[in-house]
């Protein structure tokens, strides 16, 4: 009896078990997850001027090291350390006197040579000397002259004088030393307007602006002024305006860049040489861009993709190859995107898997005007040209 009771106790606990289970199956089926919502959107299209980012370097376009011409001793300097000078300004003064009392033997030489010559051409006349007399004489007052343009020379150079327009740097040597011909250094002068700013580009780069000057969509800088515009370090637009000058004929080895010059307009005298700047150099001008928002690209490794939602709500990765990054927060799609995908814009981290079914919420995407480029005469008080201020 005891074994019949057991039995009957452990098929009802397995009916009972199984009637829950079955009851069960619904309940779970009804409680699963619906599909995750998205922000979907069609790429923007917009025509755009593409301007490409680099970082370099302020540099003097004239770099003077003043060296003294004649050997003596300094005795004035007229000019104050760092003041602005014009060419053919006196900077420095050179004891003059040994110079000066050069000069006047070498006139009292020269004027003997000359009238030893005229007698020589007198005395020619009548045959009383010979030809060969006449030309030693004509000779010595051939060297007289050489003789006495240089000692003029040399006291010119007893004063020196500024080779360009510059700021002054301060004076390397007292008054009262002796400095050297060609030796010793008196100052250095550098110019301030216009300034060079030196950048480098990539082998990237390099091959970009190639192509599109071939293709007639950009000039070559080497050929071309290309406009460029630069911002100081503590500057949040690009108020100063160039012109491309310069690219190297050579790729460096060493780094895979080359270098390249602009002209910039320093009529403010804020920049510096040595200073950095950030510049913006033309790249493509006028063409159809496809755009998305910054937040729309994810990265895997070093590839760049967007997430689409395909016709039956499913997820994609769409790989793309990315542009420039506009300050409006546009991102420009260079390749992968033809404008009429769905591009999930908002909702990115519900995305678990490829292949996941979304619910895809519809949105329109607006373009942010930017301003690029600030002229100069938009510029603030701190950059005002001197003409302005």
């Amino acid at each position: 009896m005891r074994s019949t009771a057991l039995l009957l106790t452990i098929v009802t606990s397995l009916f009972v078990t199984g009637c829950s289970e079955t009851d069960a199956q619904p309940s779970a089926a009804a409680s699963a997850p619906p599909p995750a919502e998205v922000d979907v959107a069609l790429p923007l299209t917009h025509t755009l001027t593409d301007w490409d980012e680099f970082t370099g370097r302020f540099e003097a376009i004239n770099d003077v090291q003043l060296r003294a011409r004649v050997t003596g001793y300094l005795v004035e300097k007229k000019f104050k350390d760092g003041q602005f000078v014009k060419k053919g300004d006196v900077l420095f003064v050179i004891d003059p006197r040994p110079f000066s009392y050069e000069l006047q033997r070498v006139e009292a030489q020269h004027e003997l040579a000359q009238k030893e010559w005229e007698r020589a051409q007198n005395l020619r006349e009548t045959k009383a000397i010979s030809q060969e007399e006449a030309d030693r004489r004509f000779q010595e007052l051939q060297i007289a002259k050489a003789t006495l343009n240089d000692a003029r020379l040399q006291l010119g150079f007893t004063q020196v004088t500024a080779p360009i327009d510059g700021k002054m740097s301060d004076s390397y040597v007292d008054i009262g030393n002796m400095v050297e011909e060609n030796d010793t250094v008196l100052t250095r002068i550098v110019s301030t307007n216009p300034v060079h700013f030196r950048f480098e580009g990539s082998q990237g780069d390099l091959l970009k602006y190639l192509r599109l000057d071939r293709a007639g969509q950009r000039p070559s800088s080497d050929s071309a002024p290309n406009p460029i515009y630069v911002k100081l370090l503590d500057e949040d637009k690009f108020y100063h305006q160039g012109y491309m000058h310069f690219v190297d004929n050579a790729v460096d080895s060493s780094t895979g860049t080359i270098q390249a010059t602009a002209v910039v307009n320093n009529d403010a005298g804020i920049i510096y040489p040595g200073l950095f700047g950030r510049a913006r150099l033309l790249g493509r001008a006028n063409y159809e861009a496809v755009l998305v928002p910054e937040n729309a690209i994810n990265t895997d490794q070093d590839k760049k993709f967007v997430y689409i939602v395909n016709d039956t709500d499913q997820i994609q990765r769409q790989y793309v190859s990315v542009g420039n990054l506009l300050d409006n927060d546009y991102i420009v799609i260079s390749a992968g995107l033809t404008g009429e995908e769905r591009v999930v814009v908002n909702g990115i981290q519900r995305i678990r898997q490829a292949q996941q079914v979304v619910s895809p919420n519809m949105t329109e995407l607006e373009w942010r005007e930017i301003e690029t480029i600030v002229y100069a005469d938009e510029a603030p008080e701190t950059v005002q040209t001197a003409e302005q201020e």
